[in-house]
């Protein structure tokens, strides 16, 4: 930037402009997305950037956003799209009348972009560790090379209790598919290199928690689906981490989707909540 430590203030973050980084502060306030607070700052090289939007927001205010390039960011690939806009990390709100400032600081940003397309690499350091949540069925922890699954008897299926508490070192991993709780059939899965059951339901996969009656939030399910991500892809480079999880049986998209549009019949999930799981399911076949 033509002036390195500038800083732009916007609602629940700051974002300071470094020659080779933009480093985005959080909020801890009771307002901020609790993503944010639990993300505290983060440190976006301009070779993870591909580009630079500015749009009118809601109510008087304007949005500028830093896109990343695909495989960029951990954080992003686990999410898959699954964040809502309130949500997006890379989303800077601002009021109307700073405008003119935010279109100046995205033309800088802009001018100082080289790189474009998938990244090799993660570029955006990935949550620090050790880190653990509580899924509705099992406690969840990693350490920076184990994941361990300890079941909770008050939500944990048969086919759980049967196969005990769960530990996965890294390097046995291929990725992981994390779906928003915020959505129908959240749940966090460990993709493993030899197929394991990841074709089996979550709630009957000893390599899957799932979320659910408040249990494995977005603010502490999805920084620990990104941090096992970076793991899995440092402990071996070539291994195709996935996101998005493995092509599903015709049948049981089938019977997914019957049961979403019950859901969704009665009042149990929304117009839009409804289109987008579809479309989620629809895209697995």
């Amino acid at each position: 930037m033509s002036r390195m430590g500038d800083v732009l203030a916007g609602f629940h973050a700051a974002w300071e402009f470094e020659s080779d980084s933009v480093l985005i502060r959080y909020e801890r306030g009771i307002r901020t997305p609790k993503l944010f607070q639990a993300l505290g700052e983060r440190r976006v090289p301009l070779e993870a950037i591909a580009g630079v939007t500015l749009t009118r927001g809601k109510r008087g205010t304007v949005v500028l956003r830093v896109e990343p390039r695909p495989g960029a960011d951990p954080l992003m690939e686990a999410a898959a799209g699954q964040l809502k806009d309130s949500g997006d990390p890379y989303r800077l709100v601002l009021p109307a009348e700073r405008e003119v400032l935010a279109e100046y600081y995205a033309d800088e940003l802009r001018s100082l972009l080289t790189e474009s397309g998938p990244a090799e690499r993660f570029l955006v350091e990935p949550p620090k560790g050790p880190l653990s949540f509580k899924a509705y069925d099992g406690k969840a922890s990693f350490d920076g090379r184990t994941v361990n699954f300890r079941w909770f008897w008050t939500g944990a299926s048969s086919a759980k209790w049967k196969a005990g508490d769960q530990s996965f070192s890294v390097g046995e991993l291929n990725g992981v598919e994390w779906r928003s709780p915020e959505v129908f059939e959240g749940h966090l899965r460990l993709l493993q290199r030899d197929g394991g059951t990841s074709a089996v339901q979550a709630d009957q996969d000893p390599a899957a928690v799932v979320f659910g009656l408040g249990y494995g939030p977005v603010h502490e399910s999805l920084p620990f689906a990104a941090a096992v991500l970076a793991a899995v892809r440092t402990s071996s480079p070539v291994a195709a981490v996935s996101a998005a999880g493995p092509r599903r049986d015709p049948a049981d998209i089938a019977e997914r989707i019957r049961h979403l549009g019950e859901l969704h019949q009665a009042g149990l999930v929304t117009d839009e909540e409804f289109s987008v799981k579809k479309a989620e399911l629809l895209a697995e076949l």
